[in-house]
């Protein structure tokens, strides 16, 4: 790294030198930050520490497999993720469904009833959903009733009102008639992936904004949509190819350790054997780091930062020697499994089949050891699927992100700070930002958006690039 020039002019440059920025981190955040920025003239570096970019959406070698570290799910209502897709031209290599379609596997439920089906119709809200909940097999004919009134109430709810953020949702279910069993098989179905936490510990603002949003905003608004190879070919090869092309200095294995103002309005930003100079800083790193490398006075009550807790995701990956399920994926209920993801083709497996259980909410289990949690879910896929009982597990290893996203506990909407800081020129971006949204790959995509947008608007640069983008996801 000796190119400082390209990531900021030093001082006594001409006074028509462009704009630069440099972003610190390489995560959806970042990268969606850094293409904004240059897309709008501006000279960007991105510096990340690790040896590639996505963030925790990344794909690794094992052996003749290419594995995500977690299975990551979008949405049709996930407008700027879909930006994202668009602009790494990646959106062909990670379709939406037609029509929501999510199959519901009970485990406890008698035989010709463990199939339940959760989708839509092209009616408009909320009778888009009224045919599959009246045939839903997992829910007593009241709990359907009950379902629709609560979701009704849910509806009525202002997403700007501050005391829903206070509230915990599942007491708010139980006032509005929701049976444990209700709960289990529907609210935190859907809150538990979309939330990494069950409705008990989750805000009722953030429950409320999932599921107003993706299923009482439109009808195709909770279309599933998820990537048909390796997260690291969108997130980190094709990504990169598009900051390459929009002349963004992209360094990897490149940690900062201190970010400086500058007594010439500028910012100072050291690295290891290279200081480098800029007009704009964006932080997207978690929460913490962005704690650790915040100067003096950036945010008011820096400490809240350190307040935003973390949740894990435990991810357990089965290969078999033959095909055992004909679905891409379900979810499922009267099981500890949560949802089960046919990954074979992403992975480049030749032949078998494999399957990726995605556990959210998984504090119990994060530390398990491999040899416990195979024990315990090899059993339970045996009994969700009847056709692995003949089958040989060819492979069986796990995957842990032990501060996968930020926990979504009531309270936290007070702590998640916006994209501008007190100090001019630095901006922050995370999916633990404010940006409305649970930690999705979404909130992170936003929250590049959110901070792009303020450091042009600061460096009188052109936004019109982002206005209808930034107009979707405010």
């Amino acid at each position: 790294m000796n190119d400082t020039a390209q990531a900021g002019e030093l001082d006594g440059e001409r006074p028509t030198r462009p704009a630069t920025a440099v972003v610190v981190g390489g995560g959806l955040a970042g990268t969606t930050a850094a293409l904004a920025l240059a897309d709008a003239g501006v000279r960007v570096t991105l510096l990340e520490g690790r040896p590639r970019l996505g963030g925790l959406a990344f794909s690794f070698r094992r052996g003749a497999l290419t594995v995500d570290n977690g299975q990551h799910v979008y949405l049709r209502c996930c407008t700027a993720y879909r930006w994202f897709l668009d602009r790494v031209d990646g959106a062909e290599l990670a379709p939406l469904q037609d029509r929501l379609a999510l199959p519901v596997l009970d485990a406890q439920a008698p035989p010709g009833r463990r199939l339940g089906r959760i989708g839509r119709s092209a009616l408009p809200v909320p009778l888009h959903l009224a045919r599959s909940l009246a045939a839903y097999p997992h829910l007593s004919l009241a709990e359907r009733a009950k379902v629709g009134r609560a979701a009704l109430a849910l509806k009525r709810l202002d997403l700007a009102d501050p005391a829903l953020d206070a509230r915990d949702f599942g007491g708010w279910l139980a006032e509005h008639g929701q049976s444990r069993r209700a709960v289990e098989a529907l609210w935190d179905l859907v809150g538990v992936a979309t939330l990494n936490a069950v409705a008990g510990d989750t805000s009722l603002g953030l429950a409320a904004m999932v599921f107003k949003t993706g299923l009482l905003s439109d009808p195709g608004a909770a279309d599933i949509g998820w990537a048909r190879v390796p997260l690291g070919e969108l997130h980190d090869t094709l990504a990169r190819k598009a900051l390459d092309s929009a002349g963004v200095r992209t360094e990897l294995r490149t940690r900062v350790t201190s970010i400086s103002p500058q007594a010439n309005g500028r910012w100072s930003l050291e690295v290891p054997g290279e200081t480098i100079h800029a007009d704009a800083v964006v932080l997207a790193v978690p929460q913490r780091e962005a704690y650790d490398l915040l100067p003096e006075g950036a945010i008011d009550a820096p400490e809240r930062l350190l307040g935003i807790g973390t949740a894990p995701i435990l991810n357990i990956h089965v290969v078999y020697d033959r095909k055992v399920l004909a679905r891409p994926f379900f979810a499922a209920l009267g099981s500890p499994v949560q949802w089960v993801f046919d990954r074979t083709e992403a992975s480049g497996l030749a032949h078998g089949q494999y399957l990726a259980l995605s556990q959210s909410a998984a504090q119990d289990e994060i530390d398990a050891p491999v040899a416990v949690l195979r024990e315990r879910y090899l059993p339970e896929l045996e009994r969700l699927l009847p056709t692995t009982r003949g089958a040989e597990v060819l492979d069986f290893f796990v995957t842990r992100e032990r501060t996968a996203t930020f926990a979504p506990a009531p309270g936290v909407g007070r702590l998640r700070p916006g994209a501008r800081t007190k100090a001019t020129g630095l901006y922050l971006a995370g999916s633990w930002t404010a940006t409305g949204w649970p930690a999705t790959m979404e909130s992170a995509v936003r929250s590049g958006v959110s901070a792009a947008d303020a450091a042009l608007s600061a460096l009188g640069r052109p936004r019109d690039h982002l206005l209808e983008l930034f107009e979707e996801a405010a």
